[in-house]
């Protein structure tokens, strides 16, 4: 997976360029005991600290949300697996980093004594008043650091609401760390091929947290929009789908179907992603021009369980994006296979009704489609994607399995289409992770996933 490679390549990259500077620096440790340990220790703290100081340059890069990120990652999705996994090592190395300036002093100290141990080492200069600041301010954002990780990670010890306002602390937690880089960074570490490449990544995270500090994050892809209208897709409030029909001002630049967006209905509770349901032009246009996007929102949680409630045709909303490279499209020599789970289908509603003329068929394989559904008689969606599957050009083949009446998919069901297959899926982390499975141990099956997970 690109997202993957990109992360061990930042990972080498930062190990190389530290061990680059190691060695230029080197000194043989005197023939003292216990002189290597100390030598290792001063080591391990340089190393770690670059690894945190590199992965945190990351995160703050990728929370820029920019069009060149999803090319290079492979949609915004993968980009926020990216932050993500980049966030779980900075915290990661940080704790190791903190763990060797803390404890391993002793312990050498205990067993060898003081002798060999490196005299401290110059730093830049300039940044030599610093010393005692960077420190201090250092050890507080790290603590801040690692308690904001554990809440990322761990989710039931903050709902989304509050961490997302924690997040927004992010940015100052990177300028504070940067304080702390810079004042203590040794000498020998500036030297090439470390120092140009700590410099630019300090100067490419601190610039990143400004931006993110002034709000500009995503403005220039935001977009003000209208609500046209608001649909229930079934009997029961609070856990049928709610369709919201978008009208969308002149200057939006049209998506993609597959695509999706950052919705924000209120200011204090945040944007959300949600995917566009609809096929570029497929919802017509408003009475006063405007270009007509639809969203459908399943309640999964207390946000969304209310919008029912709280949406009404003619309020103001923000839209963000559009995002994403989920288009259905693969290699011609494979069998297309798509897999919805739940709300997971929208991005499906859309693919089909981009096949709805022949004119679009070029290019175009057919599909077989599985759908996984909790209770068919009651889904308001399925309709719709009965209809849409029933006119698509190249044919679209359809499989619903209904929960309800004991049917369920099973990634062996998948066998039947041979060993070269290109799987689309869209649903619950469950069904991907199971699918994701048995694709492993088909070497000629590819996975393409949308990874809604952005905490």
């Amino acid at each position: 997976m690109q997202m993957k490679r990109i992360f061990w390549a930042w990972a080498a990259m930062l190990t190389l360029a530290w061990a680059g500077a190691t060695w230029m620096g080197w000194n043989s440790p005197p023939d003292v005991p216990g002189a290597l340990w100390w030598q290792m220790r001063r080591h391990g703290i340089y190393l770690t600290g670059v690894w945190s100081m590199g992965m945190m340059s990351l995160i703050m890069l990728l929370a820029l949300r920019q069009p060149w990120q999803e090319r290079w990652v492979g949609g915004m999705d993968q980009v926020y697996r990216l932050h993500k996994w980049a966030g779980m090592a900075a915290g990661a190395t940080a704790v190791m980093h903190w763990a060797l300036k803390e404890y391993t002093g002793g312990w050498i100290k205990t067993a060898w004594g003081t002798g060999g141990k490196p005299v401290r080492d110059a730093v830049l200069a300039w940044a030599t008043d610093w010393r005692g600041l960077g420190k201090d301010v250092g050890e507080w954002a790290f603590y801040a650091l690692v308690v904001f990780i554990v809440l990322t990670l761990w989710q039931k010890l903050l709902p989304y609401k509050p961490w997302r306002k924690l997040h927004r602390a992010m940015p100052v937690l990177y300028l504070a760390l940067a304080l702390h880089t810079v004042a203590l960074t040794p000498l020998t570490l500036w030297a090439a091929p470390m120092g140009p490449l700590l410099a630019v990544l300090l100067l490419i995270g601190s610039g990143a947290a400004v931006w993110s500090l002034a709000g500009r994050v995503g403005q220039a892809r935001s977009y003000a929009a209208r609500i046209e209208s608001v649909r229930l897709l079934g009997s029961q409030p609070g856990i049928a789908p709610l369709e919201v029909l978008c009208a969308l001002p002149a200057h939006w630049p049209g998506h993609r179907a597959g695509q999706f967006v950052f919705a924000r209905f209120d200011a204090e509770e945040g944007h959300h992603p949600f995917t566009i349901a609809s096929a570029p032009d497929a919802c017509g246009r408003a009475a006063d021009g405007a270009a007509l996007v639809r969203l459908v929102i399943k309640p999964l949680g207390d946000y969304t369980r209310h919008l029912h409630q709280r949406l009404q045709p003619g309020q103001t909303l923000r839209i963000e994006g559009p995002y994403g490279h989920f288009d259905g499209r693969g290699a011609p020599a494979r069998q297309q296979v798509w897999i919805a789970g739940g709300v997971g289908v929208t991005p499906f509603i859309a693919l089909l009704e981009a096949r709805q003329s022949a004119a679009v068929a070029d290019g175009l394989a057919p599909v077989a489609m599985h759908y996984c559904t909790r209770d068919a008689a009651q889904d308001g969606l399925l309709p719709r994607l009965q209809a849409l599957v029933a006119s698509a050009r190249p044919p679209v083949v359809l499989t619903v399995h209904d929960a309800a009446q004991q049917q369920f998919l099973s990634p062996q069901d998948l066998l039947r289409y041979g060993s070269a297959l290109d799987i689309w899926l869209c649903g619950p982390a469950g069904l991907g992770r199971a699918v994701r499975e048995q694709a492993r141990q088909q070497r000629g099956w590819h996975m393409h996933q949308e990874a809604f997970q952005m905490r």
